[in-house]
């Protein structure tokens, strides 16, 4: 498998989106804005989500998610499930709310409703965002993409009534998005799952296997990445007040099956680390040490030290990173942070 120089920086895909977007948002809905301008909003700032990881030395770069979003935050449509669920004939009809977390039973998401089979060979745009990313930077361009478990478990299914079947489709469809985006020169791909801890064992082992499914041969071709979090959202009244911090962490950490995913890294939350420490084969593991849910910018110090704690991991094994996206965070906060992992990166001895 293809693996990164030892504390290598890389995000974890989505970038401080400006409060501005939701007004845009707004003026589009009563006609005084067209998509066009929305989209040319969403292009200048996936250039200033580049800008920001080239000024902090980020080695492993992404386009910040921006066109994925129109709203603030994690507002709909959501760049992780309501972005690609529309893209896929098979969810049709509007969304509905649905109850996404044990934590409060009043959290929703408004959640489409699967009604066929997942078609494989349904384009997710990924190789598009590539080519448009790529065409800013020469540093190396990771995809961030949605992984079958999350996709399939939030939706609504009137087809399957058969989560690990449907969980395989979406793993077939993932596959060929894949081969389309290594085809196009891609070598980093990431897919995100953050709702293991609250589902049982079984149903986490399906999803293991849906994503093997989904890299199969990739793997020691290009670096691909498995982004296990637990709900990183912003806390405090400047943000939606349902939202607290961690909201899927719930249940068992299974480390011990998340290293059962043949990728070459997983990108999970600092103070999780130890769980890998008996489970780790000779994947990488990218140390969330930069804290997404504090607004104070750690010190290159202070994300070292996170990172030194665990003594047992090599540094050749090592990768710096965040505990989740940025999106909800100032800009200022989000590049500050970026600068604090380039720092922690040198302190270590790497780059």
């Amino acid at each position: 498998m293809i693996r990164y120089p030892k504390y290598a920086t890389t995000v974890i895909g989505a970038h401080s989106v400006p409060d501005w977007y939701e007004a845009l948002d707004r003026l589009i809905a009563v006609g005084q804005l067209s998509m066009g301008s929305m989209a040319d909003a969403q292009y200048r700032a996936t250039q200033a989500a580049i800008l920001d990881q080239h000024n902090a030395g980020i080695d492993v770069v992404t386009g910040g998610e921006m066109h994925r979003r129109t709203h603030n935050r994690h507002s709909p449509p959501n760049a992780m499930l309501n972005h690609f669920w529309q893209k896929m004939p098979a969810f049709q009809g509007a969304t509905r709310p649905k109850p996404i977390t044990p934590q409060d039973p009043d959290v929703f998401h408004p959640a489409a409703t699967c009604r066929s089979r997942i078609a494989e060979t349904t384009d997710l745009g990924l190789v598009d965002e590539f080519k448009t990313v790529s065409g800013m930077t020469e540093r190396p361009v990771k995809i961030t993409m949605t992984g079958p478990h999350m996709l399939a478990k939030v939706a609504y299914d009137e087809h399957y009534n058969d989560l690990p079947r449907m969980m395989a489709d979406i793993g077939k469809l993932l596959r060929t998005n894949f081969k389309m985006l290594v085809d196009a020169g891609c070598e980093h791909i990431q897919i995100d799952e953050p709702l293991f801890t609250m589902a049982d064992d079984a149903e986490v082992q399906a999803a293991v296997d849906a994503i093997n499914l989904a890299i199969e041969g990739f793997a020691g071709k290009i670096h691909v990445s498995t982004h296990i979090c637990q709900g990183n959202y912003a806390v405090g009244k400047e943000y939606d007040a349902q939202i607290g911090h961690r909201y899927f962490d719930t249940g068992r950490y299974k480390a011990d099956l998340v290293c059962q995913i043949e990728c070459s890294s997983f990108l999970i939350e600092h103070d999780m680390t130890d769980h890998y420490r008996d489970h780790l084969r000779d994947q990488q593991l990218g140390v969330g040490a930069v804290d997404v849910q504090d607004p104070k910018v750690e010190s290159g110090d202070t994300v070292a030290e996170r990172i030194r704690a665990h003594s047992w991991l090599a540094p050749e094994q090592t990768i710096i990173t965040s505990s989740c996206g940025f999106n909800h965070l100032p800009r200022q906060v989000a590049a500050g942070k970026l600068h604090a992992m380039a720092h922690a990166q040198r302190i270590l001895g790497g780059g």
